[in-house]
């Protein structure tokens, strides 16, 4: 009986430690998922992250009022580079995108600035400064870059103000923004430097 029973107490004995290592196992299975996930989220931020080189061809829609606004562009990277001042030079007509002219269409008459736009479509060109940037309106979309630039062609002109971004913008980027009633904005951004023109419906 006394066998018997020391030999009961040692199967259990073994018996307890088997389960307890196997409940070990099951707890830390979790904690290594959890690990492979944390090891994993850096390479999937990577993956998101702008790597492609060139300029993405962009388009901006939005309205303001009843009217329609569609601004079609190239959207350059900055890309670790000297934007204003060195990638964009001061005070020269910037095609304020890349490759093609940046065109702007509306299907209603506007007010941009206080100064009229007839509908139609139009090339976007700017002039930044460092206090000051004008913004062209040009009558002839369907240029390169700005090649073919004529001021002649200008519908209007109209003087902004930039502003410091408080978020670095990768890319450049145009809005439509609609405020209220028939008035509204063009906004553009791009590193840490923006615009904002007044729009209003005619």
């Amino acid at each position: 009986m006394k066998k018997s029973f020391i030999l009961c107490a040692g199967m259990a004995a073994c018996l307890a430690y088997f389960s307890s290592c196997t409940s070990t196992t099951q707890e830390e299975q979790p904690q290594e998922t959890v690990a492979a996930e944390v090891e994993e989220t850096p390479e999937v931020e990577v993956a998101q992250q702008d790597t492609i080189k060139g300029s993405i061809p962009s388009e901006a829609t939005g309205s303001i009022g009843d009217a329609k606004l569609k601004i079609k562009y190239h959207a350059p990277g900055v890309k670790g580079r000297i934007v204003w001042g060195g990638l964009v030079p001061y005070n020269q007509v910037w095609v304020t995108g890349a490759h093609m002219a940046t065109s702007f269409e509306t299907d209603k008459a506007l007010v941009v600035g206080g100064k009229e736009v007839p509908a139609g479509k139009y090339a976007l060109f700017t002039i930044p400064g460092e206090n000051e940037w004008t913004v062209i309106i040009n009558k002839n979309w369907e240029q390169h870059l700005a090649d073919k630039y004529n001021e002649k062609e200008d519908v209007l002109r109209v003087q902004v103000k930039p502003e410091e971004l408080q978020q670095h913008q990768e890319r450049l980027k145009y809005e439509v923004m609609e405020q209220s009633g028939n008035e509204g904005a063009i906004k553009i951004s791009w590193e840490k430097k923006g615009v904002t023109v007044p729009v209003q419906v005619k």
